[in-house]
């Protein structure tokens, strides 16, 4: 079991950039897939990036291909998302989890969830 702290969240413009964090508290960290969701008022929560244990496979939604970029640091048991060219329609609250199905988009798949950071990009 891994604790996930996010951070990096925040209001931006249209067009702006984010770089969100997420560290982890425990020894298991390196040999966890780690994901990122989000989820907007009165919508369910949505997959938007993954990255398997050793950073070699990544997988993203279609929304924020070429946008987002999901990258990891095994020695500082942390995990990226660096957000680019945001829009409006990526105002959600984000979180990030850990498990160990692969760098897949199922949340049922990732055990371990961390508290989230807000993100609001204005028009």
């Amino acid at each position: 079991q891994v604790q996930l702290v996010e951070s990096g969240g925040g209001l931006v413009q249209a067009g702006g950039s984010l770089r969100l964090s997420c560290v982890a508290s425990g020894r298991t960290f390196s040999s966890r897939d780690m994901g990122w969701f989000r989820q907007a008022p009165g919508k369910e929560r949505e997959f938007v990036a993954a990255i398997s244990w050793s950073g070699g496979r990544t997988n993203y939604a279609d929304s924020v291909k070429g946008r987002f970029t999901i990258s990891r640091d095994n020695a500082k048991n942390t995990v990226y998302l660096q957000m680019n060219s945001l829009k409006p329609e990526d105002t959600a609250h984000y979180s990030c989890a850990a498990g160990h199905g692969g760098p897949v988009v199922h949340e049922i798949l990732y055990d371990d969830w961390g508290q989230g950071t807000q993100v609001t990009v204005s028009s």
